[in-house]
C-alpha cells in the first residue's frame, strides 16, 4: 500500500498508545464513550494542570485532518510538557468523535473505492468494531507521521480531488455528533453527542476547540464569543502558512462577520440552528457556554483555492448567485437522470444504505439552499452580503458544485451491489471533480501545513485565555 496522507482511525489509536507508552507521566489514554456501532471514543489527555482544555477531532467523517493535528499536538506535549505547566492546564484530545462515519469515510485512503481504475478486485467488507482496551503493548504507527520532530515530513502521495471523492462519505444531517436535536425534538441525541456533552460536563473546559477540514476552499475561524486579538493572530497564521483565507465563509450564515475569515456568534442569538434539510439542532459548540467557556471552530482546507480570499467587489452579485443556483439545481437534475429508477429506491445491500441516505438528502436540499442564498440578509451580521466580493462569489461557486458532487460520489458507492448503469455515475464523479479542480485552481495543501494551522491557532487562543497574552514564539 502506498501509505495514507492522514492517520486512519486504527492508526490514531496505535500512535496514541505509542505516545503514552513513551511518556506515561505526561500522557494518558482512556475511553470517553461508545459510538452507535460500538466503537470506543478515545480521549488522550496531556499534563496535570488545574484548568481543562478540550480539542474535538473527527466530528465529520470526511475531514481526517483533525486526528492528524491531535497526534501532532500530543507529540509536542510529550517532548515539552513544560508548555502545559506554564499554562497550568490539562489538554484533552478527543481523537475521533464519529468513528462509525470515519470507517466509511477513510476508504479513499485505504482501499480502492468503486469506479477507481485498478486491476485489483473491489473489496467492500464490513469492519468489525474493536473492543475498548487499556493502552498497553504499544505498536509503531503505520502512517507516515513524524511525531518526534517539527520539520515538514515527506508525504507518501499527493491525492487528487477525484480520489478523495471516489471514497467520499459524510452522514446525513441527523447523524452529525456535534449537532444533536434541539430541545423538544422527540429524537434523542445519538450516543456520540451524549458522550461529548457528558465529557464537557465532567471537564468544564475553559475552551473547546473543534478541528475541521473543508475539502476545497479556504481557512476560517468561528468563535462563540468575541476574543480581542484573536482574529488578527489567526489571519497572521494563515498568511504565514500560505493558506487561502475564506473571505466570507458559508458556514454560520447567521453568525456575525467580525472580519475577513472570522465569524462570531451574535450575542442573544437563538441556540437552535436549522440546516437546509429542515433538521433543527443545538450545536455542542454552544454547550460549554453554560460553564463560561468559549468554543473555537478551526477550518483548514485540504485543497486551497486562492480566489476565495479576493476582496475585489463584484459588479452584479445577484447574477453570481443566479449562476451558482443554476449549477446546483441543474447538476442535481443531471444526477437524478443518471440514477433513473434508483434515485428513489434504496440499494438492496444494506451496506450501501448510509451512502444512499446521505446522498438522497443532499439531492433534496437544493431548492432550500438556493432559497437561503437568494433571501440572505446581511444587515446586523457585519454587512457582508453574498457574492459581494470576488472571493465570496468563488466560495459560492464551489459550494454549488460541492453538493451534487458529494451526492454523486455517495450514490456511486451506494450501488456497488448493482454495477449495471454505474458508468454514468463514474463519469459524473470524474468530470465534476476535474471541473472543480481546474475552474478554481484547487491545489493540495500539505498535511503539515493543515495541522500547523490548527496547532498555531489553538495555541494562540489557549494562551490568550489562560495567560492573557499571546504565546511565546
Amino acid at each position: 500500500m502506498r501509505g495514507t496522507p492522514y492517520p486512519t482511525l486504527d492508526g490514531l489509536v496505535r500512535a496514541a498508545r505509542s505516545l503514552v507508552a513513551a511518556r506515561p507521566g505526561t500522557l494518558r489514554l482512556r475511553v470517553a464513550g461508545t459510538s452507535r456501532a460500538g466503537e470506543p471514543l478515545w480521549l488522550l489527555s496531556a499534563g496535570h494542570g488545574s484548568r481543562q482544555v478540550l480539542t474535538v477531532a473527527g466530528a465529520h467523517a470526511n475531514e481526517p485532518v483533525g486526528g492528524a493535528s491531535s497526534l501532532r499536538l500530543a507529540g509536542e506535549f510529550a517532548r515539552d510538557p513544560a508548555v502545559l505547566e506554564a499554562l497550568d492546564c490539562t489538554w484533552n484530545l478527543l481523537l475521533c468523535l464519529d468513528p462509525d462515519g470515519t470507517r466509511l469515510g477513510e476508504r479513499w485512503m485505504t482501499a480502492r473505492p468503486p469506479g477507481a481504475p485498478s486491476s485489483e478486485p473491489e473489496s467492500h467488507e464490513p469492519h468489525e468494531p474493536h473492543e475498548p482496551q487499556e493502552p498497553h503493548e504499544p505498536q509503531e504507527p503505520r502512517e507516515p507521521y513524524e511525531l518526534r520532530g517539527s520539520h515538514e515530513p515527506r508525504e507518501p502521495w499527493t491525492p487528487t480531488v477525484e480520489e478523495y471523492f471516489r471514497g467520499f462519505y459524510r452522514p446525513d444531517f441527523g447523524g452529525h455528533p456535534e449537532f444533536p436535536p434541539a430541545a423538544g425534538d422527540p429524537r434523542p441525541p445519538i450516543p456520540e453527542s451524549r458522550a461529548l456533552m457528558a465529557l464537557i460536563d465532567d471537564l468544564r473546559p475553559v475552551v473547546q476547540f473543534s478541528l475541521h477540514g473543508v475539502d476545497v476552499g479556504g481557512s476560517f475561524l468561528q468563535l462563540t464569543r468575541s476574543m480581542p486579538g484573536v482574529p488578527e493572530a489567526f489571519r497572521a497564521v494563515v498568511a504565514e502558512l500560505g493558506v487561502p483565507l475564506e473571505h466570507r465563509p458559508f458556514d454560520g450564515m447567521e453568525w456575525f462577520v467580525d472580519s475577513p475569515g472570522v465569524l462570531v456568534r451574535p450575542e442573544g442569538a437563538p441556540d437552535d440552528d436549522r440546516d437546509p434539510s429542515g433538521f433543527t439542532s443545538q450545536s455542542t459548540w454552544l454547550y460549554p457556554m453554560r460553564y463560561g467557556a468559549v468554543s473555537a471552530v478551526v477550518e483548514a482546507p485540504l485543497w486551497g483555492v486562492a480566489a476565495v480570499g479576493d476582496p475585489s467587489p463584484v459588479a452584479d452579485p445577484e447574477r453570481a448567485i443566479a449562476r451558482a443556483a443554476d449549477v446546483l439545481l441543474s447538476r442535481t437534475k443531471e444526477l437524478e437522470e443518471a440514477l433513473g429508477g434508483r434515485a428513489h429506491r434504496p440499494p438492496s445491500d444494506a451496506r450501501g444504505t448510509p451512502y444512499y441516505t446521505a446522498a438522497r438528502e443532499l439531492m433534496d436540499i437544493g431548492p432550500g439552499v438556493v432559497g437561503t442564498w437568494t433571501t440572505y440578509d446581511a444587515r446586523g451580521l457585519g454587512g457582508s452580503a453574498l457574492a459581494a466580493t470576488a472571493g465570496n462569489a468563488a466560495s459560492l461557486g464551489i459550494a454549488a458544485r460541492r453538493i451534487p458532487l458529494r451526492a454523486a460520489a455517495m450514490m456511486r458507492q451506494a450501488f456497488t451491489d448493482a454495477p449495471e448503469g454505474t458508468a454514468a455515475l463514474d463519469a459524473l464523479v470524474r468530470d465534476w471533480s476535474h471541473e472543480l479542480t481546474t475552474t478554481f485552481g484547487a491545489r493540495w495543501l500539505p498535511v503539515h501545513r493543515q495541522t500547523s494551522l490548527h496547532l498555531r491557532t489553538m495555541r494562540h487562543v489557549a494562551a490568550r485565555l489562560l495567560t492573557g497574552r499571546p504565546p511565546a514564539r
